[in-house]
């Protein structure tokens, strides 16, 4: 037996799904953020109407997360409060060298 809902496709995203998103998403993706259906979200941008900023790259679209993620009211994490496991691991030049 399928489950209620599972017929209408994919469930929107939940906030830790969004801001684990790249910088750029395909439109697909932003219409889950935004809960909106496949159809109208590639209506909306083929008329320039979509919520947020839509750039076209020959047939694809792609939306600016930092742009997806204003239209729903998320602050993205403050870059220098939590450091980046990459750049935490390198240790600093010392001056005496």
């Amino acid at each position: 037996m399928a489950t209620p809902g599972a017929a209408r496709g994919p469930q929107a995203l939940t906030r830790a799904e969004i801001l684990a998103l790249p910088a750029a998403i395909d439109l697909d993706t932003a219409n889950r953020a935004l809960a909106i259906g496949r159809s109208t979200g590639y209506a909306l941008a083929k008329r320039d109407q979509y919520p947020c900023r839509v750039l076209r790259l020959g047939n694809a679209y792609r939306v600016i997360t930092t742009d997806l993620l204003r239209i729903l009211g998320i602050e993205f994490p403050d870059e220098q409060a939590v450091p980046t496991p990459a750049l935490a691991a390198v240790p600093a030049k010392s001056q005496a060298a």
